[in-house]
């Protein structure tokens, strides 16, 4: 994907300056981002595997959706945006459940530094998986996968070599969301 500009914040999560997002990596600044779990009345995740192109996390499965929040762009305006970019779905504003914010920071290479906050929305899948349109660039599948099977993939010993690694508490947090959904 291109570059793109985006909004640097600081601990309050005020806008202190704007600027390309190879410039935030580069020197670690503090950013916002969006990450969507889409899951399934069925008690299913929608997950990704990212493209093998990707500079961060290449050929690995990862949320449902998740993008960098464009300058002076609000947390609902982007994930709507990637929703539809990443797997062809449109999505309304109501459709999407916030259930929180979580820091993480990557340091992927001395050059090259992921210092994020993560606005993280739920979203019903209503649609056959079938019907959805993958972005090329950015992932190269996407499957659902049960709730038990995605929780037994993320306590596996080996688990980074298959999935993202976020810290665990923050996958912890999502599925007790999704569950709560689900009423499960």
């Amino acid at each position: 994907m291109a570059d793109e500009l985006i909004d640097i914040l600081n601990d309050d999560l005020t806008v202190l300056r704007t600027c390309l997002k190879s410039e935030a990596h580069k020197n670690g600044w503090f950013h916002a981002s969006v990450h969507i779990w889409v899951y399934t009345e069925k008690g299913e995740i929608l997950i990704q595997k990212r493209a093998k192109s990707k500079n961060s996390f290449p050929d690995l499965w990862d949320v449902s959706v998740a993008g960098h929040i464009t300058a002076g762009e609000d947390a609902i305006t982007s994930a709507i945006r990637e929703i539809k970019e990443e797997i062809g779905m449109s999505v309304a504003p109501y459709e999407l459940n916030k259930i929180g914010v979580f820091k993480e920071k990557f340091e992927h290479r001395e050059d090259f530094t992921d210092n994020e906050i993560h606005y993280i929305y739920l979203c019903k899948l209503e649609a056959d998986i079938r019907s959805l349109r993958i972005q090329k660039e950015e992932l190269s599948e996407i499957r659902l996968i049960s709730i038990d099977s995605f929780e037994l993939a993320i306590n596996k010993r080996d688990f980074e070599q298959v999935f993202v690694p976020h810290y665990p508490d923050y996958y912890s947090f999502v599925l007790k969301k999704i569950k709560k959904e689900l009423r499960l």
